[in-house]
C-alpha cells in the first residue's frame, strides 16, 4: 500500500489527509521506506492517519496539551538564571518499534549495562582494565565523576547503576547506535510513562488493532530494585526518594515516581544521620531509612565529603553508605561510567569483560584529549558535532553545519585550552518521524532512550522516551532546547 506521493519538500498541505503532502529527507524515515510506503508495522497506523482531517487532529493536539496541563506535567529550564516553567510537549503521532526489532535492542542494552557495572566494580578496586594496558589509566582519573575516595569501597549487591538510560539514535540506514550512556541520575522515564496514558486518553482507538507492550509497572519494577540493595537484616526496607526540591527541572518526576512507589519523597534537611545510620524525621519521630533513591549529584549528596557549601544533601550520609548501613541507587561514582571522555571506550570494555563484540556500536568518537584527535577536530569543526564532556541537556555543544564563524572560533579556543573537556563526533542525520506541526504532518529529527533497571536481574523496560527536535532542521532534541516527545509503542509480536 503506498500512501504517499513524492512531492518537493516545500509542499503544501493537501486536503487529502494528514499524510498527502509529506516529504521525506535524506535521514532515515521511521514511518515510509524509501518508495514512500509504509512500513509494514506503521501500516494500520497510516490508515487511521489518512481518514483523520488536520482540524480533528489539531483538536486531539489540543486536548493533549490540555491533559499535560492538568496533569501538571512539566519541566523547568533555566537560562540566565531563571527558572522558567513548561508544560510538557507531546507529540500525538506515536513512534512504533516491531518486536523483532525490540529483542536485538533489548540484548544490547543488557550487555552494555553487564559492561559498565563490571567496569566500575573493577575501576573501584583491581583495575585491571588499567593493569592490562586496555584502557588508559588517563582518561578515567581525569574524569570530573571518577571518586578516588571510593577505591575499595563495597556497594550493595556490587551493583554501581541500577538505573540507566541509554539514548540511542539510527543512522541514515536505519542502524540503531548508541549516542550515550545516562548513569549518574537518569531523567525522563516520568514523561515516558505519562505520554502514555495521556494518548490512550486523547487517542484510544489507535491501539485497538496493534498489541503493545505495557510499561505502567516501572514503578513496581523500580522498588523490587531498589528493596533489592537494601542492607542485610532490612526484613522490610523504608525506601525513599531524595529529591533537590521544587526548584529542580526534574522534580515532577521525582514526586511522580515517588507516589507512584508508595514510598516518602524526602529533600536533605528531612534525613540526619546518628551513628552512622539514616533517619527521616516524621510527625511520630524518627524513622530508619534503609534505601534512598538520590537524584542528586555526588557533588551536593554530602557537605562533609563533597561540596562543603551544598544545602543540597545529608551531612555524614557517604559515612553511614560506606559503612554498609543504607544503600543508594544510583551508587556514588558511577558519572566516570557515562562521561563523554569515557565513552569511546565501551566497546573495548564490552569485549574485555564479556568476550563478545558490542550488539550496539558507538557512534565514531574523537577525543580531542589525543593530539592526533585534536588536529583532525580542529581543522572539521564546521563538519562535527562538538560536545563537553560533562555537560548534559543541549548545552555546551557545537553543531558544525549550522554553527557562524564566531561559533567556531569560540570553540576552537575552549579545546585547545582545555582539551580533556571535549568530544566530537560526525554530524549524523538523526532518523525522522511524522510530527504535528502547525497543522501538517512534517518529518522531524527524533532519538530514543530506553530504560534500564539492575537489580536480581537487568530489565529493559519495554517503551522508552521518543524525543523529538520540534524547529525543522534541528538535531537538537532536548526539551531545554526546544525539544518535544512521543508514546514509544514496543509490540509484543
Amino acid at each position: 500500500m503506498r500512501l504517499l506521493d513524492q512531492p518537493s519538500p516545500n509542499a503544501a498541505p493537501s486536503p487529502g489527509g494528514l499524510l498527502r503532502s509529506y516529504s521525506q529527507g535524506a535521514a532515515y524515515d521511521e514511518m515510509f521506506d524509501r518508495t514512500g510506503s509504509p512500513r509494514d508495522h506503521y501500516e494500520v497506523l497510516c490508515r487511521r492517519l489518512q481518514h483523520i482531517s488536520p482540524e480533528e487532529f489539531w483538536r486531539r493536539k489540543t486536548m493533549t496539551d490540555l491533559s499535560m496541563r492538568q496533569d501538571g506535567v512539566g519541566f523547568t529550564v533555566y537560562r540566565q538564571e531563571e527558572g522558567i516553567e513548561r508544560i510538557w510537549p507531546m507529540d500525538p503521532v506515536p513512534r512504533i518499534i516491531p518486536a523483532a526489532e525490540w529483542e536485538g535492542i533489548e540484548q544490547g542494552l543488557v550487555q552494555r549495562l553487564t559492561a559498565l557495572n563490571l567496569f566500575l566494580n573493577d575501576i573501584y578496586h583491581e583495575q585491571r582494565i588499567l593493569h592490562d594496558r586496555v584502557l588508559d589509566a588517563r582518561p578515567i582519573y581525569e574524569a570530573a565523576f571518577f571518586r578516588p575516595e571510593f577505591m575499595d569501597a563495597v556497594v550493595p549487591r556490587g551493583i554501581y547503576v541500577h538505573v540507566c538510560g541509554t539514548d540511542l539514535i539510527r543512522d541514515r540506514d536505519g542502524r540503531y547506535v548508541v549516542l550515550e550512556d545516562n548513569a549518574r541520575t537518569p531523567s525522563g522515564v516520568s514523561y515516558m510513562l505519562h505520554n502514555r496514558q495521556v494518548l490512550k486518553r486523547v487517542f484510544p482507538q489507535l491501539f485497538e488493532q496493534y498489541d503493545v507492550r505495557a510499561t505502567d509497572d516501572y514503578p513496581a519494577a523500580l522498588r523490587d530494585v531498589l528493596q533489592h540493595i537494601a542492607p542485610a537484616g532490612a526484613a522490610d526496607p523504608t525506601v525513599v526518594l531524595l529529591t533537590p526540591g521544587i526548584f529542580n527541572s526534574a522534580y515532577f518526576e521525582h514526586s511522580f515516581l515517588a507516589q507512584r512507589m508508595g514510598i516518602e519523597l524526602v529533600e536533605g534537611r528531612d534525613l540526619l544521620i546518628d551513628q552512622n545510620r539514616v533517619f527521616m524525621r516524621t510527625t511520630r519521630g524518627l524513622k530508619r531509612v534503609d534505601v534512598i533513591y538520590r537524584r542528586i549529584d555526588d557533588d551536593f549528596l554530602d557537605p562533609l565529603t563533597f561540596r562543603p557549601e551544598s544545602s543540597l544533601g545529608v551531612p555524614g550520609l557517604v559515612n553511614a553508605y560506606r559503612s554498609g548501613n543504607v544503600a543508594l541507587a544510583n551508587s556514588i561514582g558511577t558519572g566516570v561510567a557515562d562521561d563523554k571522555g569515557v565513552y569511546p571506550f565501551v566497546p573495548a570494555m564490552i569485549r574485555y569483560y564479556l568476550k563478545q563484540d558490542p550488539i550496539l556500536p558507538n557512534v565514531e568518537t574523537f577525543r580531542a584529549a589525543e593530539a592526533s584527535q585534536r588536529s583532525h577536530i580542529l581543522a572539521n569543526l564546521d563538519h562535527l558535532v562538538v560536545k563537553k564532556v560533562n555537560e548534559s541537556g543541549g548545552y555546551g555543544m557545537l553543531i558544525g553545519p549550522a554553527s557562524t564563524a564566531a561559533q567556531r572560533a569560540e570553540f576552537r579556543g575552549l579545546i585547545q585550552a582545555n582539551p580533556r573537556d571535549y568530544i566530537a563526533q560526525p554530524t549524523i542525520q538523526l532518523s525522522t518521524h511524522p510530527t504535528f506541526v502547525d497543522g501538517r504532518l512534517e518529518g522531524r529529527h527524533v532519538d530514543c532512550r530506553p530504560f534500564i533497571l539492575c537489580g536480581e536481574k537487568i530489565v529493559v523496560v519495554p517503551g522508552a522516551l521518543t524525543r523529538v527536535a520540534l524547529p525543522r532542521g534541528s538535531l537538537v532534541v532536548n526539551s531545554s532546547q526546544g525539544g518535544g516527545s512521543k508514546d514509544t509503542w514496543v509490540l509484543a509480536n
